[in-house]
């Protein structure tokens, strides 16, 4: 495939959030890899997440994962959902548990590069798909995605970069302007 001209669609993408504005009618389709999150509408006209071929396969894999961090056995469930990695790297639901887990560890640090991972690969497949929305926490697709947004959030707020809360907030609020999250009201309190 040859070189294209950059058109401002193209430079659209790579707008800030507040700078988005209206999108165009037709938002295009990405080519699908089976190792990238894509993006697809709905015939309700919402906008999903779509998880790359490998990682619904692992999904019964990433269950059991679920019910070991239940059990508190972090190390174990850690051990498991770096091998459900292995080959499946932008598993956005695997990253988020691995976020949680340094979460509860209180690893500020390793928690915002898990949580960080997980909403690039989102917010890349957005960009991607020309910034569509309205993407909905609701959607149970779009829900990790947003859980990673919100503990990226707590995390970057411990480690005193405000200024990057900030943005990743307004990326959330552009996709889901409800804030189903409360992300308006954790910015609004100072950091601990």
């Amino acid at each position: 495939m040859g070189k294209r001209r950059r058109r401002k669609s193209d430079r659209r993408a790579n707008a800030p959030p507040g700078q988005l504005g209206p999108g165009p009618s037709r938002h295009p389709q990405p080519t699908k890899s089976p190792h990238q999150v894509s993006v697809r509408r709905t015939a309700a006209g919402i906008w999903e997440l779509v998880p790359p071929r490998c990682a619904l396969e692992r999904e019964d894999d990433l269950a059991e994962v679920q019910e070991i961090i239940a059990a508190g056995e972090l190390d174990v469930a850690r051990d498991e959902l770096r091998w459900l990695l292995d080959g499946c790297t932008d598993n956005i639901a695997a990253h988020e548990l691995l976020g949680e887990i340094a979460f509860q560890e209180q690893d500020w640090p390793l928690a915002r590069g898990h949580f960080g991972y997980a909403f690039q690969i989102g917010r890349r497949a957005l960009t991607s798909a020309g910034t569509p929305t309205p993407v909905p926490f609701s959607a149970p697709p779009n829900q990790d995605f947003f859980a990673a947004g919100k503990g990226l959030l707590h995390a970057l707020l411990q480690l005193d970069k405000r200024e990057t809360a900030l943005e990743v907030a307004a990326f959330l609020l552009y996709c889901d302007p409800a804030d189903p999250l409360n992300l308006q009201a954790l910015l609004e309190l100072p950091p601990d």
